[in-house]
């Protein structure tokens, strides 16, 4: 059984952990507040670019763009891009585990697959496991803007404009709610028609009569660049969020822990302390009999 004096200090370190657990609980907070106020702040601009590309599809009926399947034949990829936002660091619960998963299942079920990382904890485990990224995103994932969605887009763009992948996927975190977050696997391009055009918006339909300059095609372009950089902006906050929600969810069951571990602890020291007086009790009073009967 430990002496007082190594449950005294046991107790002292579970503490000082628990100071540390409960500084990052508060700073996820911080920093999962702050990201999705930018994200509110910049929607309104995203959705707006999406109604655009429905106005498109109501006033023009035939467009052919390599951005969208065709009506009919369409056939299945055969090379695939991956986008997988992944965090710098763990401590976060199963939240880089569930992301990694499902990308490990996507590659057993696709041949040719291309991976782009975001997050220094995707890029390890795949060099560890020896797994060829095509490119890892050295920049941190704690910060996202707008401007690393843009890079970003421009890659993945480049690669699908010059036929060198022929689909472009996405697997992120999504917050559902306070408690909760799901993997997602969404498919960035290319772009099914029926996405941006329900049943609904074909019964209301109405004659307009617009004209897009220089081209429809070109505009339709520009339009959907915006939007992909939107969305992969839109997925890396909602991971950044997950993140730390996951973490906020982490530190919170650490500091729970650490109350039930103190308390045990404490129970502990006082049996540990309460024998210890005993026993000097007992010698004390020992030596004294003794004293007194050879007196």
């Amino acid at each position: 059984m430990a002496n007082a004096r190594e449950i005294k200090n046991r107790i002292t370190s579970v503490r000082n952990t628990q100071k540390i657990t409960s500084a990052m609980y508060l700073i996820s907070s911080t920093k999962m507040r702050k990201a999705k106020e930018e994200l509110n702040r910049t929607r309104p601009y995203f959705e707006k670019q999406e109604s655009e590309i429905k106005r498109i599809f109501q006033t023009v009926i035939d467009i052919k763009s390599h951005y969208f399947y065709p009506k009919t034949g369409r056939k299945p990829a055969e090379t695939y891009a991956y986008l997988i936002i992944t965090a710098d660091k763990g401590l976060a619960g199963a939240y880089n585990h569930n992301v990694l998963k499902m990308a490990e299942e996507e590659m057993a079920r696709h041949k040719k697959v291309k991976l782009y990382v975001v997050g220094e904890y995707g890029r390890r485990y795949f060099q560890k496991r020896n797994i060829p990224i095509e490119q890892s995103f050295l920049y941190t994932a704690q910060n996202p803007n707008f401007t690393r969605a843009r890079e970003i887009t421009s890659i993945l763009l480049e690669q699908y404009d010059t036929r060198q992948v022929d689909e472009i996927r996405v697997i992120y975190s999504d917050m559902e709610n306070e408690i909760s977050s799901t993997v997602k696997k969404v498919r960035l391009l290319p772009f099914d028609r029926r996405e941006f055009w329900t049943d609904e918006e074909k019964k209301n339909k109405r004659d307009m009569n617009y004209e897009f300059y220089p081209s429809v095609d070109e505009v339709l372009d520009r339009v959907i660049v915006g939007y992909v950089a939107g969305y992969i902006y839109g997925a890396l906050v909602d991971s950044f969020s997950a993140e730390q929600n996951a973490r906020m969810t982490a530190m919170n069951s650490a500091n729970k822990n650490a109350e039930e571990l103190l308390a045990n602890l404490s129970v502990e020291y006082n049996r540990v302390r309460q024998a210890a007086i005993t026993q000097e009790i007992t010698e004390v009073a020992a030596g004294a009999k003794a004293q007194k009967n050879k007196s």
